[in-house]
């Protein structure tokens, strides 16, 4: 998801994004580590995006 989406969406809503990117590169990251991930690219897509929706968290807590 894109940070200009992101930006849309209430701070619930936000929370939920973040949570739910924090869960699944955790899934991610245990499957690489057992060798059950076919996709790679899906780890570094997951952590940019968890990163994304940080950083617009950040923003909206420093600019309150």
């Amino acid at each position: 998801m894109k940070a200009v989406d992101l930006r849309k969406l209430t701070a619930e809503e936000l929370d939920a994004r973040v949570e739910d990117a924090r869960r699944s590169l955790f899934d991610m990251t245990l499957k690489k580590a057992t060798g059950q991930i076919e996709n790679s690219v899906g780890l570094r897509t997951a952590r940019r995006d968890l990163a994304r929706a940080l950083t617009v968290r950040s923003e909206r807590e420093a600019s309150a």
